[in-house]
């Protein structure tokens, strides 16, 4: 659907009418990574990681440029576990167990109960929650102005709330690892929130849940499952539309290609010529060496595909965390275009590794996300979050793969005993008719993107209601709109910010207008 782009001076204009905007968020200036082992993108250790900070390579993303974050340094945070129930949805003996829930809070600009001050949320994704403190700036950068309590929750699964036994163990125990899902999840959350609320005496207090990249669609889940719970959600970079088929499963390769192309053609060229080139050499007697010599690899290479899922991981990286001032996909095409004269096609796609990672000793293809991530991540989308991501023969720059969905479940089936459920999540949670379902019955829910954003091909970009809203940018990457705001952002992004902020300030005011006329009712009948 072709989105009109709204007027600078309208937008702003739009921008202070709080919950009732009716126009489409677009302003006009306006996280998975590929396993290095598996051939064909049926594979699920191959669907693009979702996730906030991006990968171990790509988390450097100031390089030397000095940034000064506009949010206090020292936000206090106290950690706590809470006693979870290991199963929310059975009554057998062992759904009784509970295990150790961590979250973490932050008292620092609460100004209590007694003014109902609002409790901002954080719903942890696919890592640890040392990977969000810090790291996530939208709770911390504008709980003064809403005198909110911060409060940070860990995925199941992940960092210290592991039920029972180490990753490891619990990852190779089908009986526990079957309490790993986003249901269970949610309810998790729910607990907390509740537990949270219960214990300061804050049942007043709204809630708003924030979350990133799989956490954004967690929260726009949560808001859809437990409105009681929480009044809105704002639902970063979410791709709740990349599932059972709704989006076509070369969106996410489509939107890379893009970037590149935008960036430089001749980038592009080179990168759509060196699968073949590679192919080539490697058919040699001695083209793995070869190979390995030229990309300077820290380990020999057993066959030609570690190298190119390792480059196909580093250009989809590069775009789906294309966030300043760094700008990955400009920088890896620099250093394609500004190799020296005389330099081959694979010279070339070398050059663009040095650029991105730097001069190294050697370079590792396993450079990017940890194993915690990576093993967690491979049985979520081998059970429920099945994203049918691949590519046809000439569509995009990357050579064709793609996806099967018989060769995925035997994969899973093969990995972990059983088959993933690849329409669990549209029976669960809905997609399908996405827009005409939401507009009946829900409410305040922000869907943010930025459009070179791979996954934003399978997100949200319209209107939905006048409280489900869509606010993009064209210029804006995975999660950019949740991280901390520093002095050098640019002002598409400080402007989507805002716009948001203003409208969850407007579902906050119409909660204690709420609030108000239903005390004076009760007045008055008494």
């Amino acid at each position: 659907m072709e989105i009109k782009q709204k007027k600078p001076v309208l937008l702003k204009k739009m921008a202070t009418r709080g919950p009732r905007i009716q126009a489409l968020w677009h302003l006009p200036w306006l996280v998975f990574l590929f396993s290095t082992t598996r051939v064909f993108c049926a594979s699920p250790s191959k669907v693009p990681r979702l996730g906030v900070h991006g990968p171990y390579g790509a988390r450097n993303h100031l390089g030397k440029v000095k940034v000064q974050s506009l949010a206090p340094s020292d936000q206090e945070f106290r950690t706590f576990y809470y006693n979870q129930t290991l199963d929310h949805f059975n009554y057998r003996p062992e759904s009784y167990k509970t295990f150790q829930h961590r979250y973490v809070v932050s008292f620092k600009h609460w100004r209590g109960p007694d003014t109902m001050a609002p409790i901002f949320v954080y719903l942890g994704e696919e890592s640890s929650l040392n990977d969000d403190l810090g790291y996530i700036g939208i709770l911390s950068d504008n709980a003064a102005r809403f005198g909110a309590l911060q409060v940070y929750i860990e995925h199941r699964f992940y960092g210290e709330s592991i039920p029972f036994v180490s990753r490891e163990e619990a990852l190779k125990d089908a009986n526990l690892r079957g309490y790993f899902s986003s249901a269970q999840t949610l309810a998790d959350y729910a607990e907390v929130i509740l537990h949270i609320k219960k214990k300061h005496s804050a049942d007043s207090s709204p809630v708003i849940v924030f979350g990133g990249s799989y956490g954004g669609m967690l929260a726009a889940w949560f808001r859809l499952k437990y409105p009681h719970v929480a009044l809105g959600a704002l639902a970063s970079s979410a791709p709740v539309l990349y599932f059972d088929n709704i989006t076509p499963s070369n969106g996410y390769y489509t939107v890379v290609t893009k970037d590149f192309k935008e960036s430089s053609e001749s980038c592009y060229k080179t990168i759509k010529q060196s699968w073949f080139e590679i192919d080539k050499v490697a058919a040699k007697a001695d083209g793995l060496s070869i190979l390995q010599k030229k990309f300077n690899t820290c380990k020999p290479l057993e066959a030609a595909t570690e190298l190119k899922n390792f480059l196909d991981s580093l250009f989809s990286v590069a775009a789906q965390y294309d966030r300043p001032p760094r700008y990955p996909v400009d920088l890896v095409c620099k250093g394609i275009d500004s190799a020296p004269e005389g330099s081959d096609v694979l010279d070339r796609i070398f050059s663009g590794i040095v650029a991105y990672f730097g001069k190294k000793p050697c370079y590792n293809l396993d450079a990017f996300f940890s194993s915690e991530t990576l093993e967690g991540w491979t049985w979520q989308t081998c059970s429920e979050l099945v994203i049918p991501i691949g590519r046809g023969s000439n569509d995009t720059m990357f050579p064709a793969e793609p996806f099967d969905l018989k060769e995925y479940i035997e994969e899973c089936k093969s990995a972990f005993g059983v088959p993933p459920r690849p329409h669990w999540i549209t029976t669960y949670y809905g997609g399908h008719h996405f827009k005409e379902v939401l507009r009946r019955f829900g409410s305040n829910i922000i869907f943010s993107n930025g459009l070179r954003d791979p996954y934003s091909s399978g997100g949200v970009l319209e209107n939905i209601s006048d409280s489900i809203l869509a606010v993009y940018t064209t210029k804006g990457a995975h999660c950019m709109d949740i991280l901390p705001a520093t002095i050098g952002d640019p002002d598409w992004v400080v402007l989507q910010r805002n716009i948001e902020i203003e409208i969850i300030n407007g579902w906050i005011l119409k909660y204690y207008q709420d609030l108000l006329e239903n005390s004076s009712q009760m007045i008055f009948l008494h």
